[in-house]
């Protein structure tokens, strides 16, 4: 049974760790979601005319400029959903695990095999879906969210058809397929390979010098260095199509209102009239996994698909040796 400091001890890290997470995670999202085509493009009329949108060309630029032009409230958009999603998980720690794996931080997935693990991941992947969906919208919209009216908030995030239909989210041309691959080559790939090559890695505690073979070890750790080229861009069209919101019309795409909709009655941030990300056209959206990528690679170049590499390479290393 928890203790009340138990309890406390787990809120304030929850906190802390939202607190430094949330503005770091909506900068990634917004680097990754931003439209920056490198070509000249056609206006109403035919006329060829530059590019006029914001150019933002790293991680760190994003979130000076995130901070500019909407203070901190802007970088902790999204803060909500994040916290309730943390909330629900925790609870979930408490009333299922003993406070011993909490305070130790032994919580894992179960252990079934790469098969068992992979349908493990893809079912909560599935659950957990909306909720993301949700988060990056909030935090690509240039509309001031209140914390605290979520009927507001998903008024101005979600479209007509998605309200009368929420089930229609995981529809979502392209999105389902690419988080399962990703999943996949996670969990059937790298850790299929760290297995076979590091297996004292499975073991609780940390594993013995004799039990790790330093050849076999800088081996996996350049297949997971290596593993940034695929998991990069997946997690790139991921974020572009989770802001994709779903329409009963064809003409319009997940970026624009559907002409009931009701978003024009939303505040915006005080200096709102520069645009703090350029998004995509309204009508074209993206249909799928490789349209996609096709389209951002013509549009934007390969290095659009790249954004924020370094993340990701942290965090593969950190799940290899994890």
């Amino acid at each position: 049974m928890l203790s009340f400091s138990d309890v406390i001890f787990v809120l304030g890290t929850l906190g802390l760790s939202l607190a430094i997470l949330v503005p770091l995670a909506g900068t990634l999202v917004r680097f990754r979601a931003h439209y920056n085509p490198k070509g000249l493009q056609l206006d109403s009329e035919g006329g060829v005319q530059p590019h006029t949108g914001p150019v933002i060309s790293s991680f760190f630029a994003m979130l000076r400029r995130v901070h500019r032009i909407e203070g901190w409230l802007g970088l902790y958009k999204g803060l909500m959903p994040s916290l309730l999603s943390s909330l629900v998980i925790t609870f979930f720690l408490v009333i299922f695990l003993s406070d011993s794996n909490l305070r130790h931080g032994t919580y894992s997935a179960p252990d079934a095999g790469a098969v068992g693990i992979l349908f493990y991941s893809i079912f909560a992947m599935l659950v957990s879906l909306p909720q993301v969906i949700i988060t990056n919208r909030a935090i690509t919209t240039p509309h001031k969210l209140p914390y605290l009216n979520a009927i507001y908030s998903l008024r101005v995030l979600l479209t007509p058809t998605e309200r009368r239909k929420p089930w229609i989210l995981y529809l979502t041309p392209g999105l389902l397929a690419v988080q399962v691959a990703h999943i996949a080559y996670v969990v059937l790939g790298l850790r299929t390979i760290r297995q076979l090559l590091l297996p004292g890695l499975a073991n609780p505690g940390f594993p013995n010098r004799d039990e790790i073979s330093p050849v076999k070890a800088t081996i996996f750790l350049v297949i997971a260095l290596l593993s940034t080229a695929i998991l990069t861009p997946l997690e790139v069209i991921a974020i572009r199509l989770s802001i994709q919101r779903n329409h009963a019309a064809p003409e319009f795409n997940s970026i624009s209102q559907e002409e009931d909709g009701d978003a024009e009655e939303a505040t915006e941030y005080a200096g709102a009239d520069e645009d703090v990300i350029g998004l995509r056209t309204e009508r074209e959206p993206y249909i799928g996994l490789v349209d996609c990528a096709k389209r951002i690679i013509e549009e934007e170049g390969w290095s659009a698909l790249y954004r924020a590499w370094w993340l990701t390479t942290l965090g593969s290393l950190s799940g290899a040796l994890s």
